[in-house]
């Protein structure tokens, strides 16, 4: 996977978070429609219950008010509800009349109520500030005996409507905090168990680029299972298309390279005849720039069929035991040595085969130009990258010469033996795999580096 698809799937943002999002403001929204519902309606039950209550108790005072023998003002028994009797407990009454004492309740022990709020035979009602603040007051008046009005009224302090309202509010808040947890908590759960088959589709997929198994393996909920068939008989096609590919490059190399054969020996032969010696020395350069144009290319298509294919897998360092040893018995004369760092088992997912001519290649180079010893060092990271480094203690490349040394056919000393396609297919094959391929002068020498980026190694 190259870093341009990584970002390209992180921008594309996470199926678990969307649901997650989603049930999050589901469960918002029905919560605070619960709350506003549930406290508007109680709201408006304790409001009633109150104005009725109080209606009650402003009635119960009329019918409990008398005029005395004395002319006064009296009750015949204290009213039903023992809060008008505690000082200040937030419930009063008041019952005036003209030239009269006035009556007010034990509990008004300061402060009093306004008897203008009864001026009509009908029960009515206002806020007005009481003795402890801001009151529910209701009041009616009645003719007395001589034809005066007597004034009836009777007061509950707000706070005691809103202290139930508040109280109710929190209680019924935290209630449905819990609640909403629980849903929130439920959804999560739902969301883990729904999404399970994905996450063991891409477990699957990742044992498949890493080469552990040729199939997306398990047991698919119905939704799913014709995806992962599909899938399935995808990478069998890829692999035969594959393997077909890579006989189709082994029989046209044979088949170009005979004709070339013959086409180089009657050159050969042309050149020992006296007036044709130009005629043939034109024939093989072109002949031997149409190897190296058919090797390149040949190399590049087998690099190009077997690199990324799902179900191949290369191990590090076993795949460089052999490619060391035949390296050490070609060039005899000098030193391979291999340093490895936290690569004990390292896997890459892609083909041995291609993997093993990329570091042949390269290897040989080196063996080449060193003039002692080559080394080759590997370093795996943790965050999915790795890196190849093959170093010689030759003569090296200026600037100039690295920047030639991909291009095909290139040789910088035409003794040393070789086609100058060596470079140009490794670069090729690094490009296909996903890896980058750089060339970096040291103190002497010259180093390959190969990087791999983006690699899944999970186990």
């Amino acid at each position: 996977m190259t870093q341009d698809t990584q970002d390209q799937a992180k921008a594309s943002g996470s199926l678990r978070l969307r649901f997650l999002l989603a049930i999050l403001l589901w469960v918002t929204l029905g919560i605070a429609a619960i709350w506003y519902s549930a406290t508007s309606v109680f709201e408006a039950h304790v409001e009633q219950s109150y104005h009725e209550e109080l209606e009650v108790h402003v009635r119960e005072l009329g019918r409990l008010t008398r005029i005395g023998e004395d002319g006064q003002l009296e009750l015949t028994r204290p009213l039903s509800d023992p809060r008008y009797e505690v000082p200040l407990s937030g419930f009063y009454w008041l019952v005036t009349a003209p030239g009269k004492r006035p009556l007010k309740s034990e509990s008004m022990t300061r402060g009093g109520l306004d008897d203008e709020v009864a001026h009509s035979p009908q029960i009515t009602h206002v806020v007005e500030e009481g003795p402890t603040g801001p009151a529910i007051t209701y009041g009616f008046i009645r003719q007395g005996p001589n034809g005066e009005e007597i004034h009836f009224v009777i007061a509950t302090d707000q706070s005691e409507l809103d202290r139930l309202i508040d109280s109710f509010n929190r209680e019924l808040t935290l209630w449905l905090v819990v609640l909403g947890a629980l849903l929130a908590a439920t959804g999560i759960a739902m969301i883990s168990f729904g999404l399970r088959p994905l996450d063991q589709l891409r477990r699957a997929i990742a044992r498949l680029r890493r080469g552990e198994a040729d199939r997306l393996e398990g047991r698919y909920p119905s939704e799913i299972a014709p995806l992962v068939n599909d899938l399935n008989a995808y990478v069998r096609q890829s692999g035969e298309m594959i393997a077909r590919a890579r006989v189709q490059a082994g029989n046209m190399a044979h088949s170009l390279r005979t004709p070339l054969a013959v086409v180089t020996d009657e050159a050969e032969r042309m050149a020992e005849i006296p007036g044709a010696q130009a005629s043939a020395k034109v024939l093989l350069e072109q002949t031997r720039m149409m190897e190296q144009q058919v090797e390149y290319h040949l190399a590049r298509a087998r690099s190009a069929a077997g690199v990324r294919t799902p179900g191949t897998v290369s191990h590090l360092p076993e795949l460089l035991v052999p490619i060391l040893s035949a390296m050490r018995r070609l060039h005899p004369d000098r030193q391979f040595v291999l340093a490895e760092e936290d690569c004990e088992g390292a896997t890459l997912p892609v083909d041995p085969v291609d993997l093993s001519e990329l570091l042949s290649i390269l290897l040989d180079n080196a063996g080449k130009w060193a003039r002692g010893e080559v080394s080759i060092s590997l370093k795996c990271g943790g965050d999915g990258t790795f890196d190849i480094r093959i170093s010689d203690d030759g003569p090296g490349l200026s600037d100039d010469q690295i920047v030639q040394a991909f291009d095909i056919g290139t040789r910088f000393d035409p003794a040393t033996p070789g086609s100058g396609l060596g470079l140009a297919i490794a670069r090729d094959i690094c490009t296909a795999m996903g890896a980058s391929l750089t060339l970096e002068r040291g103190v002497e020498g010259l180093t390959a580096h190969i990087a791999f980026y983006g690699l899944d190694r999970e186990a």
